[in-house]
């Protein structure tokens, strides 16, 4: 392998590695629920999001996280002061178990519906036993989702005067998702975008580049991620989009600016094809997959 290119691959498995074991300590430790924008509600933990999307017609949960934190999400939305059982659908961003496995209880516990992507929905009613997933073998199962709505590219789905549009961007999983929607405060109408992760982690002897497909529509998800409207980004582990500091930079100097950046969804992008595309390079230098 070239030995530029060598550097940049250990770097990047160096920072994706780090960023795992420092994230999956926090993965079930709580987090005071918190407002974002208008009607949109952080209720997950330290680690992983999800976020609560309400109105006097019902509401949108945007992932379960894992199974162990579902008492936690649901003392969430309760501490916020909203029902559980006013929660009437569930969104998934991607259906592994650290942001899928709380889903079925979920779902159960307050008697909402869930939807997903085409393949986003398989992987969910499977319980994350999808052979088309690059962690195929080695993610953790979870509870599978006995009954999930499709939702269409590009498609809206609503509750009451909500509507959050999907935006299949696969790459992670082949049904990953990220999601778009406005919330409004004062008069002042952002747009919020759910952006699901665009690494490229697999298991061993997994290769992009043996499926042109495959690697073309995580090509496409790049340029998906980089035209989203969005002035707030949010992602599933919250550190990758720096996410959380953002939220204490806000909270510290009382200015809801800190949170808002129009171009953070270009530059969440911006920053993954370059690993993409050294991961590809990697796999054609016959470095990884023996």
């Amino acid at each position: 392998m070239n030995p530029s290119l060598r550097a940049l691959w250990f770097v990047v498995t160096l920072t994706v590695a780090g960023f795992a074991q420092a994230d999956e300590a926090r993965w079930s430790a709580p987090q005071k629920p918190f407002h974002i924008h208008g009607n949109s509600w952080y209720v997950g933990t330290q680690g992983l999001s999800a976020i609560l999307i309400t109105s006097p017609q019902g509401h949108v949960l945007i992932d379960g996280t894992l199974e162990g934190n579902v008492p936690q999400i649901e003392a969430n939305i309760r501490a916020l002061g909203f029902r559980l059982r006013d929660v009437k659908l569930i969104l998934n961003s991607h259906a592994h178990f650290d942001h899928a496995g709380g889903i079925a209880r979920l779902a159960r516990d307050s008697g909402a519906s869930v939807a997903a992507s085409a393949a986003g929905a398989k992987e969910l009613r499977s319980g994350g036993n999808d052979p088309d997933d690059p962690q195929y073998g080695m993610a953790t199962r979870y509870p599978a989702v006995a009954s999930v709505q499709v939702v269409a590219d590009g498609a809206a789905v609503r509750v009451g005067p909500i509507a959050v549009t999907a935006h299949y961007t696969p790459g992670h999983t082949p049904g990953s998702t990220s999601w778009t929607w406005r919330s409004c405060e004062q008069g002042r109408c952002l747009a919020l975008a759910y952006v699901d992760s665009l690494t490229a982690l697999s298991r061993d002897g997994f290769r992009y580049s043996d499926d042109p497909a495959r690697v073309a529509a995580f090509r496409r998800s790049f340029a998906t991620v980089a035209a989203l409207p969005c002035d707030i980004l949010i992602t599933p582990h919250p550190e990758a989009s720096g996410f959380m500091q953002k939220i204490a930079a806000r909270d510290r100097e009382h200015d809801s600016a800190a949170l808002i950046d129009a171009g953070a969804c270009r530059a969440y992008a911006a920053g993954a094809e370059p690993r993409f595309e050294a991961r590809l390079a990697q796999e054609r230098q016959g470095a990884h997959g023996k």
